[in-house]
């Protein structure tokens, strides 16, 4: 059996779960997206998939 799954759609889902939740949590959620993907932006680690 093999399980092999994506991260991405995984984080998606959990955080739009936790969005439902806790709406005030979507700034934070955003900002966190928003300093990873600038992070991997500027250090070039294009061949990191999430």
């Amino acid at each position: 059996m093999n399980l092999s799954m994506n991260i991405g759609p995984v984080v998606a889902l959990i955080a739009g779960i936790l969005i439902l939740l806790i709406p005030r949590l979507l700034n934070y959620i955003v900002a966190v997206y928003l300093i990873v993907i600038g992070l991997l932006g500027l250090l070039g680690t294009g061949s990191l998939r999430i």
